[in-house]
């Protein structure tokens, strides 16, 4: 089956399932940037209440997890292979991306928790979803631009969160010698940081992928390496790991002000 053939199979399949208002492909292939090995990824969009196991009756080989399988905003999905094909499908409540998406035009966001998210999701994340997003099939919800509230609000709430978390390590876990706990800051604080130069751009952000080179801070690689050739003499080591997490704050600190004045570069 070619993938056109599998497109139109896949959401016909997904749009008639009970309780389904509308199904969008999404991801890579949703804004045409795939590559010829990307997955699929599909939102299947409901309102109020939605079955999982309906989706799990089609017998596509795979995991699907219940509603709310996948923390709060993410809320669940599956992960499946259709025709020989990795595909994620995502459940998104009509309700709740209405709210976030008013949310984020007001310049109000939360983050929570997510696998394999270092910095956690934001709350709109759900509007972001809808840039990449191509409704197939019944109700999907429409893009919006980047909201100038959000402009104004999410770098610093960004830029501080990963300020408190260096410094959180510079105070605790660099005079223990805890270089473990420091990589971790620095991991952390890095994609933190990320988000907030993507924000002062004013640019979606849907995951962590390719977040630092499209931040220019890829060179936080660099604060790493530091890290590993820092000072083990014991008189020496919490001033060389203090101030490697210092240079860490102060690229970013950099990136986002130059992204701010309209300059930053990859």
């Amino acid at each position: 089956m070619n993938d056109a053939a599998f497109l139109t199979r896949t959401a016909d399949t997904l749009a008639e399932l009970p309780g389904v208002r509308g199904v969008a492909l999404g991801g890579s292939r949703g804004s045409g940037t795939e590559r010829p090995d990307s997955d699929w990824d599909f939102a299947l969009y409901y309102r109020g209440t939605f079955d999982p196991g309906v989706l799990r009756d089609v017998g596509w080989p795979g995991e699907v997890s219940e509603l709310g399988g996948w923390g709060g905003l993410f809320d669940g999905g599956a992960w499946l292979t259709i025709e020989g094909r990795r595909v994620d499908i995502h459940y998104r409540d009509l309700d709740t991306v209405e709210e976030q998406v008013a949310e984020a035009a007001a310049g109000r966001f939360h983050v929570e928790p997510l696998l394999f998210h270092l910095a956690g999701i934001p709350s709109y994340l759900l509007a972001a979803e809808l840039a990449a997003n191509r409704g197939l099939r019944g109700e999907t919800p429409r893009a919006i631009p980047y909201p100038s509230a959000l402009r104004r609000s999410a770098p610093a709430r960004w830029l501080g969160t990963a300020r408190h978390v260096l410094r959180y390590a510079a105070a605790n876990s660099a005079p223990l010698g805890a270089r473990t706990e420091v990589a971790g800051a620095l991991a952390t604080s890095a994609m933190q940081a990320g988000h907030a130069v993507l924000a002062a751009r004013g640019e979606w952000v849907t995951n962590e992928k390719h977040l630092l080179e499209r931040a220019g801070l890829r060179r936080v690689d660099d604060r790493l390496a530091e890290l590993s050739a820092a000072h083990l003499r014991e008189h020496e080591e919490t001033e060389s790991l203090r101030a490697v997490l210092a240079r860490a704050e102060s690229t970013y600190e950099s990136a986002v002000r130059q992204a701010e004045e309209g300059t930053a570069t990859d």
